[in-house]
Order: C-alpha cells, then sequence, then structure tokens
C-alpha cells in the first residue's frame, strides 16, 4: 500500500509593521489640527490629531524608516511644532520640523 504525501502548507510571513511615532501640540483654543509633511504629500488636511484633556491634541503615525518633515496645520493656519528638536528652513520663509524614523522607533 503506498502512502500519499502531503504537501506542508508554506509558513505564512507575519506581516511587519512600520514603527510608530506619536506626535502632539498643545494649543487648547484650537478647532481642529492636522499634520502636513513629506509622509503625506503635504496635504493640510490628511493626518488630523485628536483631541485630548486640556487641549492636548495628538497623533501616532506609522511610518516607514527614514527622515521627514513636517508642520502642524492649526485651524488653517501653518505652525512650527515647537518640541521639535531638529528643523530645518523651508522655501517659505519658515522651518519644518524633522523627523527620523529608525526601525527600532
Amino acid at each position: 500500500m503506498k502512502m500519499k504525501r502531503t504537501k506542508k502548507p508554506a509558513a505564512a510571513a507575519t506581516p511587519t509593521r512600520n514603527p510608530t511615532v506619536s506626535l502632539q501640540y498643545h494649543v487648547p483654543e484650537a478647532k481642529r489640527i492636522c499634520v502636513a509633511g513629506s509622509f503625506n504629500d503635504w496635504q493640510p488636511d490628511a493626518a488630523p490629531l485628536e483631541p485630548q484633556a486640556d487641549g492636548l491634541w495628538t497623533i501616532a503615525l506609522e511610518l516607514p524608516p527614514g527622515t521627514y518633515e513636517y508642520r502642524f496645520v492649526v485651524d488653517g493656519c501653518w505652525c512650527d511644532d515647537p518640541n521639535a528638536t531638529e528643523t530645518v528652513s523651508n522655501p517659505f520663509g519658515g522651518y519644518n520640523a524633522v523627523l527620523r524614523v529608525s526601525a527600532t522607533t
């Protein structure tokens, strides 16, 4: 009697997740805050922050490792990130915050 061999299913690849980085901005009087940057083609409404207690707004972004520039958009006005540890000048006379994402962020 011959035994029938069955193929073992291929091991399922574990999906890799990009690191998650958190940004926050404290503006109690704001109605809407978004973050726009090189990670979302500078779309001012693409990444809204969520309001928290006491005027703090937060967002968690899942980004591939790399270096990104960004600015906050507060009620339609482009603003600097006062918590940024690194900035670069932009062509509009202001500064973009620099966000460096490593695989272990």
